[in-house]
C-alpha cells in the first residue's frame, strides 16, 4: 500500500460539482483506500489559462495501484469529465496530478512526482496543507506546511479563497 496526495482542479462547467465528484469517484474506487479530501478553493489562474479562475482541491488516499497506473486512472476519469488537452495550462473540466506517491521520486516521461511545480502553486499547496502538512519533500526537504509559508512569504502574485461548505 503507497501513500499519494492528489491535486484536483476544474475551470470549466461547474467546476465544485466536478470535484466533489471526482471525491466521490475516488473513494469508491476498488484499489483506492483511506481516502481525505481538503475543503475546495476558488483561486486565479498561473501562467496562459484563459478560462478564468479555478476551483481547486487535494486528496490524499492509499493505493494499491503503482504509479502508472495510478497516472492510468486519474487519466480516464479526466477523460470521463470531457478533458480535452489543447493548451498547456489552460482551459479544462478536470485536472488531475500525482503531488506525491509515496517518498518516490519518479521521474519517466509521462510522470514526474512530486510534481515538478507544486512548490510554487498556491492552489496546489493550500490544499495540500489542509490535509497533510508534515508530509516532506522527498528532494528538497521541506514540509507542504514549510513550502506553503515559504511560498506566502513572496510576492507569489497567487490568489486563493476556500469556499464555503
Amino acid at each position: 500500500m503507497k501513500k499519494a496526495a492528489i491535486g484536483i482542479g476544474s475551470n470549466l462547467g461547474d467546476s465544485a460539482r466536478i470535484c466533489r465528484d471526482v471525491f466521490d469517484l475516488l473513494g469508491k474506487h476498488p484499489a483506492i483506500f483511506r481516502v481525505r479530501f481538503s475543503s475546495l478553493y476558488r483561486t486565479s489562474p498561473v501562467g496562459d489559462s484563459a478560462g478564468g479562475w479555478f476551483i481547486n482541491g487535494a486528496a490524499l488516499l492509499e493505493t494499491l495501484l503503482a504509479p502508472e497506473a495510478l497516472l492510468d486512472v486519474l487519466l480516464e476519469i479526466e477523460r470521463d469529465f470531457g478533458r480535452v488537452r489543447t493548451i498547456k495550462w489552460g482551459p479544462r473540466t478536470l485536472d488531475l496530478d500525482i503531488l506525491f506517491y509515496g517518498n518516490s521520486q519518479i521521474d519517466l516521461p509521462r510522470l514526474k512526482t512530486p510534481h515538478p511545480l507544486m512548490s510554487e502553486r498556491l492552489f496546489v499547496l493550500a490544499p495540500l496543507a489542509e490535509i497533510e502538512p508534515e508530509w516532506i519533500h522527498p528532494a528538497n526537504g521541506f514540509s507542504v506546511r514549510e513550502m506553503l509559508d515559504r511560498l506566502l512569504a513572496t510576492d507569489h502574485g497567487q490568489q486563493i479563497q476556500k469556499l464555503e461548505e
